[in-house]
């Protein structure tokens, strides 16, 4: 098969580590034809949707793990399938180059994840189609909802619904001096909404991460362990990963949301798990394949090559 990744440019991905190397080195190792598409290379012509990409020799040297052919511009329906594997920031760009694709599918390309699904998925706010696995959370930027949430429960989590990474998410309890002005601060003065969950103290113990492909659970979650001093179990905000079997409740979550997520086209998710609770459902790039393969020994790349080769023989 012909497979276009739709990435960010190539020298930046960290291959020892990158999920997206990873998934391209599995379908590589299967006879498959790789192709590297940026989002400028995105294009509607005439009726039709192109996308100029590059064909990829994948290698498992970390510090020169490919060589790129010479760019060349075909229809997106003419791969076998396109994954869309850009990172944030879920910004316009983003959107549009969605649009495209979406287009791209009505004219029988096989995209995953499916573009209108990205979209109505923010990784957020999603959590609130399964409230019951949620922990008290308010979305608002209504100044006096959010003094009020922060009273009843008086340690909270604020974080914008838009970031990646562990960024501008702050811990504030009722008696911070600092209150007012860190909700002010992410909420832009109320002008940007914000989300609010109640403190979940078994952080300490990890923000799992759990991976779902093709509606099925892998069977490890990467543990992400906040560093010392801090909330933030983020690998990029300095926490420490650690491969972890599936607990009863990580399987009750995965197996709710699994098929649903699936039917929207969603064949790769990251499910971000804190003691008891669901927090986040992460849709553009989910990660974690290789600290799960490197610690755990089960290959999450070549479970992901199943079910694609699955998914495109439907």
């Amino acid at each position: 098969m012909d497979i276009a990744f739709v990435v960010d440019p190539l020298p930046s991905l960290k291959a020892y580590k990158d999920s997206s190397v990873a998934m391209m080195r599995a379908l590589a190792k299967r006879g498959h034809r790789i192709h590297a598409v940026l989002q400028p290379d995105l294009s509607w012509d005439r009726g039709r949707t192109f996308a100029t990409g590059r064909e990829l020799e994948v290698r498992n040297d970390d510090h020169d793990w490919y060589r790129a052919s010479e760019p060349q511009r075909r229809p997106v329906a003419a791969f076998d399938a396109t994954i869309m594997r850009k990172d944030p920031p879920f910004d316009l760009e983003y959107v549009y180059s969605t649009y495209l694709l979406e287009l791209a599918e009505a004219e029988g390309a096989r995209v995953y994840n499916r573009p209108r699904a990205i979209r109505d998925h923010n990784e957020k706010l999603a959590i609130a189609k399964f409230d019951r696995f949620v922990a008290p959370t308010i979305v608002t930027r209504d100044a006096a909802l959010i003094d009020a949430f922060i009273h009843e429960h008086r340690d909270v989590i604020v974080k914008p619904l838009d970031g990646m990474g562990g960024t501008s998410i702050f811990r504030v309890r009722a008696d911070d001096p600092n209150r007012n002005v860190i909700v002010e601060t992410v909420s832009h003065h109320g002008h940007r909404t914000v989300m609010l969950q109640r403190f979940i103290p078994e952080v300490v113990e990890g923000d799992k991460r759990v991976i779902l492909i093709a509606g099925e659970p892998a069977p490890f979650s990467l543990a992400r362990i906040p560093k010392p001093g801090e909330t933030r179990g983020n690998l990029a905000a300095g926490g420490r990963g650690v491969a972890r079997p599936l607990t009863a409740r990580d399987r009750e979550i995965a197996q709710a949301l699994g098929p649903a997520l699936w039917a929207e086209g969603l064949l790769v998710v990251g499910l971000d798990v804190i003691g008891d609770w669901l927090t986040e459902v992460n849709v553009t790039s989910p990660t974690c394949f290789v600290e799960i393969a490197e610690q755990a020994g089960f290959d999450v790349a070549g479970m992901f090559a199943d079910a694609l080769e699955a998914a495109v023989r439907r």
